[in-house]
C-alpha cells in the first residue's frame, strides 16, 4: 500500500494545501485527491514542483508500507 503524507510536509513547512495548490499550478482539488491516497498517479514534473516547494525529497511525500 502506498501512503500519502502531504499533510505532514505542509504543517512542517506550514503552509496550507490552497498555499501549495497555487504555487504548484494545480487545482485545490486535484492536490486533495492526492493528499487523500485516492489518486491513481501523479506526474513526475507535480511530485518535482511539490518537493520543490516543501523543500523535501519524493520519499518524505510518498511511502510504501507492507499490508502484512
Amino acid at each position: 500500500m502506498i501512503e500519502i503524507n502531504l499533510d505532514v510536509m505542509l504543517a512542517i513547512n506550514k503552509m496550507t494545501s490552497a498555499q501549495l495548490a497555487e504555487k504548484i499550478g494545480i487545482t485545490q482539488a486535484n492536490l486533495s485527491v492526492l493528499k487523500t491516497g485516492k489518486a491513481r498517479a501523479i506526474r513526475f514534473s507535480t511530485l518535482e514542483s511539490i518537493c520543490r516547494e516543501l523543500n523535501c525529497q519524493p520519499g518524505d511525500i510518498i511511502k510504501y508500507v507492507s499490508e502484512e
